[in-house]
Order: C-alpha cells, then structure tokens, then sequence
C-alpha cells in the first residue's frame, strides 16, 4: 500500500541526525521513530512532523529544532532536484510534496494495471493474513421474521467479515438460530389452537411472517389474561404465569423436551416456515453465512462442562441443588450455571456451542455480533470459559452494537410493532422508485424496480452502518435516501456518475497516462484520498468498525464532486489532460466498487 510519508521518514531522521552530530550527541533517530501527521489545514504542506520528542536531548524548543530541520532538509531536496519544500511552522517540520512526482508515483503504483484485471488489490493490507476469524451473527428466533434490529446486526456483522477477509484473514461466517425454548411454544400454541390448516402459501404471506403472525396472536391473548387476573386482585409481576395461555404453553414445551412425536412435528413444520422466509431475506440484503448452527443441537452441550467444573472445585452445588459459580473476584456476580432440577439455561448451552465450533473450526478469534444489553452475559461467558481451562476463551470477542429505532418509538414484538425487515425494505424501494419516476428516469435506468431495490438496500445499509456500533441510533427512512449529503444513494450516484463519463470516453484512455499532469489542488486532494484506502481498511478491521469505511466513502465523493466540477475531463485542454483525468476517475470507480462491497452497498452504473 503506498505511504507518502515513508520515504520522507528516512529523510526528516536524517536531518535529525545530522543536527545530534553537530551537537556532538552520539544518538541516532531511526525512521521509524519519526512521527507524522497530516498538517490541518492543507496551505500548510502535505506531512507534518512534530518535533517534540527531540527536545529534552537537544536541550532546545521544539520550534528552534523545525527550523534547524527544515535547512537541513531543504538541503536534501536540493540535492534530490526534488520540486517538494521543507518549512518549519511553530513546532512542526511540514513538508509539501513534489505534486507531478508523487501523483504519477500513486496512481501508477496504486493503479497501473488494475483496469486490466478483476483482481483488485489496493486496499488490501495482508495485517490478518494467516489468521482463522469466526464471526457470529444475526442470531434469529424462529418466532417471528428479522425485523430492523437485526438488519443493523446482519449488515454490521456481514460488514465486519468482508473487512477482516480484505485484510487477508480466513473468516468463517456463522449463525446461530435459536430454534426452542418457550417463545417458540407460544407461536406454536396459537396455531394449533386456531389455525385451522392455513399455510403461508394458502394466506400468501411471507413464511416467516406468517409464523410472527401467530406470536403476536398469542401475545395479545396473553395480555387480555393478564388483566383480567389484575382487575382480580393478582400482582401484576405474577399474573402471566397463572395465565390459563401460559400453563398449555409450558407444557407444549415439556411436550418438546420429552420427544412428544405430534408436538416435534409441528415444531419442525413452523420452524421450517420461519427458517425458510430468514433466507429469503439474507438473500435479499447480500447476507450469507458458512454454516447454520441451532440451539435444538446444542443446548445440551455445555452441561457435561458445567459438571466438569463442579467435579475440579471451579463451580459448588448450592443448598437447593442449584449449580453455581462464585465471580466476586472479578467484581462480578454470583451465576447461576444449572437449576436446581438439573436443567441447564442459556450461558450453559453457550458453553457446548462454543466449545463445539472451536472443535469444527480452530479459530484465533471468535467474533459474537450482538446488542449490547448482552454485555455481562459475554463477560460472565469469556471468563468461565477460561476458568474451565479453554486457552482460546482470551480470543473470544463481543462486537456490542446500541439500539436503533424508528422516529414513531421502540419497536416491540409482543406487540406486533416490531418493523418487519421486509416490509422496511418494500417500503424504501417504493420510495426510491417513486423518486425514479418522477425524474422521468425510468428509460434510461432500464429495470426500474430493479434499481429501485439498489437504492433500497443502500439507503440501508449506509445508514445503519455510519454511526460506530456502540452507538444507539434513530433510523429516519427519507433521510437515508437522499440524493444529497452523506448517504447511500449519494455514494451510488457518484459511481453511476463516473461510470456514464467512462462509456462516453469509449477507448479514449488506452494508452498510458501521463500522471505527472495531476498537479492542481481538486486533483492532488482526491490523489491523496485515494492513497488512504488500505488505511481506512485496516483502522475498520482493527477496530471492527465499518463506520471509518462509511466516513472515507463519503470524503472520497465529496472529493471526486470538486474535482468533477472544477476540472474538465472528457473536454480537457489537451488529450493528454484528459486521458489522465480520466484515469483518475477510474481509480476513484475502482475503489468506490471494492469499498461498496465491504459495506455491503450495491454499485450501480446507471441510475
């Protein structure tokens, strides 16, 4: 990847040097302790190097060492017939590049032959390369469809692990589905109760809906139960337990949990539903993953450990049976492991999972991408694994993500506002290609709905992923289409922009451009941009944060925008200008696609 700063690294340690030996000080600076940084304003210079850490051994102020380090560095440019100048500025050392030089040098490093090939590799610092990195996400029950909290998880974790696989690590993609339990019971229940043989195909709803459908039915049965036990003088806090619902729903999965043949079937059957519309979601978001795991498999796993533990001393056995683990030494809790019947509950079935996709897959790292209301579960989790003398459980990671919701208020299931994942995404498209047909683009779109969709699942996708993941956020549908500002549809139209310039410049560019003629301000701006891609990669994957990816997105279109406006391309003042300027514009295309990608953003070349 290429680093402006690298070669001027060697160059500033030298003048450093050359001014200790002057002062008769034995010390020598190596490059890589010379630091720099991007001067704040550009009239400034390119590369700013602070001189600080110099002072003590010098015994000078730092800006008395800029200036002595400019001289001798305006020195070495001299010798080098360099066109770039050293400036001493308070207590930093900048330095302005030679434009012609190091455009011609980026973009033909960066750039040269990439048109040529679909294998795109600027942007592709190997800092992971050899690494196994498991990431765990989406997380759905089988009671209800993937709504818009899941769609932040989904795209955040799909995100994250297109990231980590540009950074050269080999990643495995999982989820687990969460596939029984009581919540299951409950959809279940309303069912059997009243849905007298009705399908999603008979009703034509979408499987997983129709699945929802009946929770949100037994929910609302549920709560007129509740209140009439209220009305009658029962605590609130014990009223649904007493529920006549909630009785026949604890013993269907009493039911479920001795094999009971008719009640598997069902389960199976609604389950299939849910499962079936899930995928036919992910497929519509670009989501995928290597392997499905299901709770049905894998609750039991981690009881056999539990015991393990209890047998070693790590774990004791309370009065009532119960089993438990004392965490005061590291400020936690005490924590329940199993029950006093012998069950287990839900940390214990993370133990068996855990253990079981380590055994199927030896990760390095393993990624949990879930809400941040799990935070002490994942801590309590990590830390007895450890305790039960898994070495890998110090590599386990939760990638905590905040709430989001809609302008009308917290979603909730029970109470059928949750916003449908499908629905949310129909309703963008509509939009979008409302805002199509009104511009009279339709013709020249060509798939209109099509597009649309693009439009949709970028809006999308952009928005949630913009604000770092440990931030709770409010998602506004109009705002996350605008064609103006910072989102989706503005990136996808700037691609679409470049793409139309490049049809209509035909073979124009198939020689070689002359880069040294990049020179004025809007085209050394976007140079520079460009040469930050494998940067922003790297900080998204060191950080698990596409949001450095969504900001670098944006500041290379607010670029490439100046540099459109103020600088003629396909009617440049010479060819040799303009074949130039358009390679620039391919380079920006090139990169705008690979990082459209990794934030799971469609590109589009018309729209």
């Amino acid at each position: 990847m290429y680093d402006f700063s690298l070669p001027w690294k060697i160059k500033v340690s030298s003048a450093i040097n050359e001014i200790l030996k002057d002062a008769g000080i034995d010390d020598i600076v190596n490059p890589d302790q010379v630091i720099a940084e991007n001067p704040p304003n550009p009239e400034m210079g390119d590369i700013g190097f602070p001189m600080f850490s110099y002072a003590k051994l010098l015994r000078k102020g730092p800006p008395q060492i800029a200036q002595m380090a400019a001289e001798k560095l305006t020195k070495i440019i001299i010798d080098e017939k360099s066109g770039a100048k050293a400036q001493a500025q308070g207590p930093y050392l900048n330095v302005s590049l030679d434009r012609a030089c190091e455009a011609k040098a980026v973009l033909a490093q960066a750039f040269g032959d990439e048109k040529a090939s679909d294998n795109f590799n600027f942007g592709r610092p190997q800092t992971l390369a050899g690494k196994k990195i498991m990431v765990e996400f989406s997380s759905p029950n089988t009671n209800k469809p993937l709504h818009l909290g899941h769609l932040r998880n989904d795209v955040l974790g799909e995100s994250v692990s297109r990231i980590l696989a540009a950074c050269g690590a080999e990643v495995r993609k999982v989820c687990i589905i969460n596939d029984r339990g009581i919540h299951i019971c409950k959809s279940m229940l309303a069912y059997s109760e009243q849905g007298q043989g009705k399908t999603p195909q008979s009703e034509g709803v979408k499987s997983d809906r129709f699945v929802g459908d009946w929770y949100v039915c037994f929910s609302k049965a549920l709560k007129a139960e509740v209140d009439e036990l209220v009305k009658s003088g029962v605590k609130n806090e014990d009223a649904e337990a007493q529920t006549p619902l909630m009785k026949k729903a604890q013993e269907l999965l009493r039911k479920w949990e001795a094999g009971d043949s008719e009640t598997i079937e069902l389960w199976k059957k609604m389950n299939s539903w849910a499962i079936e519309g899930m995928k036919e979601t992910y497929k519509r978001t670009g989501v995928s993953f290597d392997k499905y795991y299901f709770e049905s498999e894998t609750w039991m796993l981690g009881k056999d450990e539990v015991l393990k533990g209890l047998e070693k001393g790590i774990f004791f056995r309370q009065e009532d049976g119960a089993v438990a683990v004392d965490l005061s030494e590291e400020k936690l809790d005490k924590k329940i492991l199993l029950r006093s019947d012998g069950t287990s509950i839900y940390i214990t079935q993370d133990f068996g999972t855990a253990i079981n996709r380590h055994k199927d897959w030896p990760f390095d790292k393993m990624i949990y991408v879930v809400g941040s209301e799990q935070q002490y579960h994942f801590k309590v989790l990590f830390i007895l694994l450890d305790k039960l003398g898994f070495t890998w459980a110090k590599n386990l990671y939760h990638l905590s993500y905040g709430m989001v919701n809609l302008p009308e208020g917290k979603m909730k299931s029970r109470e059928g506002t949750v916003v449908d994942a499908d629905d949310l995404i129909d309703s963008l498209r509509d939009m979008a290609l409302a805002e199509i047909r009104e511009k009279e683009r339709e013709g020249e779109v060509g798939d209109s709905a099509q597009v649309a969709e693009k439009i949709a699942i970028a809006a999308l996708h952009y928005f949630l992923l913009q604000p770092s993941p440990a931030k709770d956020m409010l998602f506004d549908p109009k705002e996350s289409l605008s064609f103006n500002g910072n989102t989706g549809p503005y990136l996808q139209y700037m691609g679409a922009r470049i793409s139309s310039m490049l049809r209509k410049a035909g073979e124009k560019t198939a020689g070689q451009a002359d880069f040294s003629l990049l020179v004025s301000d809007p085209e050394w701006e976007l140079i520079k941009i460009l040469a930050e891609y494998p940067y922003a990669v790297n900080e998204a994957a060191a950080n698990l944060d596409p949001s450095h990816l969504a900001s670098y997105l944006y500041e290379l279109s607010k670029s490439f925008s100046r540099f459109y406006h103020e600088c003629p391309i396909l009617n440049a003042d010479d060819n040799a200008l303009s074949d130039a300027r358009l390679e620039l514009s391919r380079a920006v295309m090139l990169v705008l696609k690979d990082a459209f990608h990794l934030v799971c953003i469609p590109f589009l070349e018309v729209m």
